[in-house]
């Protein structure tokens, strides 16, 4: 009888071994399937990449890294664009990357995330050394609603300034580049655009007046563009105070002949601190 009682407790011992076996061998490949199949064709297009999104954690990895652009990508696939939380950290991301590398796809991926991300070294608008009280404000307002001309959302972020005066405020380049744009536009007043080296398309937008600059010329990263104001929301060449001042920046990828928008709100967070200094003499501002 003891035997018997023995032998009918190994049956569900064993299933429960084999189940805890199954459990350790192939969660670690179903998670791995699931994490793999998040890069796919359309995933570019998709509103979770022009979205952008960023959290603390990744971006204290982005500014650690040497490719901000190729831990932002990688960050977003092993988190699912930060639905889910991840392990991912400076000490394995060379070994994340190797197995994210060879799956279809990622050179292309890999490509825009460094177009948006790794080209940019300051930001837009530089920081007044000796007027405190002259500063700007910025929000992720990404696909915020817009009237003017039609119901749409917000491609872009505002740089708001804390001192409501046009031609006060330097705008510089964020980037290296090629001007590809200059001049009027409905939206946009009196705009400037820039092509970065990795194929990034730079908008700056709402300039009150513009530095000794045309289309054509080659630019470098901190470069004065124009000052900040509040051209635009018109037809009418000129036309100002239809809003307060500010900068509307916006970065767009063309992808298969298709150009796209992305959320710049992260790459200014990366880049909130990289300011060009300037002074106040009288009224005119220096760099």
């Amino acid at each position: 009888m003891i035997f018997l009682r023995k032998s009918k407790l190994a049956a569900p011992v064993s299933i429960l071994f084999l189940l805890v076996l199954f459990s350790a061998i192939w969660t670690p490949r179903l998670r791995y399937a699931s994490q793999v199949g998040r890069l796919t064709e359309e995933i570019l297009f998709s509103a979770d990449f022009r979205s952008q999104p960023v959290s603390d954690e990744m971006m204290s990895l982005v500014k650690e890294w040497d490719s901000p652009g190729e831990a932002a990508g990688l960050f977003w696939l092993e988190s699912d664009f930060l639905r889910e939380k991840t392990s991912l950290s400076i000490e394995n991301l060379s070994e994340r990357r190797e197995r994210w590398a060879v799956r279809p796809g990622w050179s292309t991926y890999l490509s825009a995330c460094r177009a948006v991300w790794d080209d940019v070294v300051y930001f837009p608008v530089a920081s007044a050394s000796n007027r405190p009280d002259v500063s700007v404000t910025f929000e992720d307002s990404w696909l915020f609603g817009r009237s003017y001309g039609g119901e749409r959302g917000h491609e872009g972020t505002d740089i708001m300034a804390t001192v409501n005066e046009r031609g006060m405020y330097p705008v510089i380049s964020m980037t290296d580049g090629i001007v590809e744009s200059k001049g009027w536009l409905e939206l946009g007043g009196y705009r400037l655009g820039i092509r970065a080296p990795q194929g990034a398309y730079f908008y700056y937008a709402h300039l009150d007046s513009y530095a000794d600059i045309e289309e054509g010329d080659q630019v470098k990263a901190g470069e004065l563009l124009g000052y900040m104001g509040d051209t635009g929301y018109s037809k009418v060449e000129g036309t100002t105070g239809n809003f307060p001042v500010h900068l509307h920046l916006g970065i767009y990828l063309t992808l298969n002949g298709e150009e796209i928008s992305v959320n710049p709100y992260a790459v200014l967070k990366m880049v909130e601190d990289r300011r060009i200094e300037y002074s106040f003499t009288n009224t005119a501002a220096e760099l």
